[in-house]
């Protein structure tokens, strides 16, 4: 199997994860939870990945006398791919902060919730993946992306409509 049927796969998966996510938190139809109380723990997920690739990058430098003075990382090396998640991770966690407040006041906080515990499992897929084989990180990219985007594409939809 190519490279890019791989890839086409793991995003396949990533988007029915997306639709299965929001959709469901959608009809369990829980009280609406005030987003200045949801927010906070919808966010506490991206950051705890954060932490712990930043943590994971700090061991790095510390234990390798060839980054220990800042230096990049050899291209394809573990650490290269880390500080590549790390990016990538820093990305989704900017366009969550951009655009859940939206879907939380408009779909109320479970929602967001929901989204903030996704988040930590697709990163971590996305991490695995990366390490694995980079085509397995589609999974990991689509799984974080795919939820923010139906999430507030439903939240406008029930706005304007």
């Amino acid at each position: 199997m190519s490279k890019r049927a791989r890839i086409a796969i793991g995003m396949a998966v990533g988007a029915l994860w997306s639709l299965g996510l929001v959709a469901l938190v959608q009809m369990a139809d829980w009280p609406f939870l005030p987003p200045p109380i949801a927010l906070p723990g919808a966010f506490l997920g991206p950051g705890l990945v954060i932490a712990a690739m930043i943590a994971r990058q700090a061991q790095r430098r510390f234990l390798d006398e060839t980054l220990i003075d800042g230096q990049e990382p050899p291209q394809g090396s573990s650490a290269c791919i880390d500080r590549r998640v790390l990016t990538n991770t820093m990305e989704q966690a900017v366009l969550a902060l951009l655009l859940w407040p939206v879907v939380a006041f408009v779909l109320g906080g479970a929602l967001v919730l929901a989204l903030g515990a996704g988040f930590i499992l697709a990163r971590l897929a996305f991490w695995i993946g990366y390490h694995v084989s980079p085509p397995l990180r589609a999974f990991g990219f689509a799984a974080t992306f795919y939820p923010t985007l139906l999430a507030v594409f439903w939240a406008g939809a029930v706005w304007f409509v």
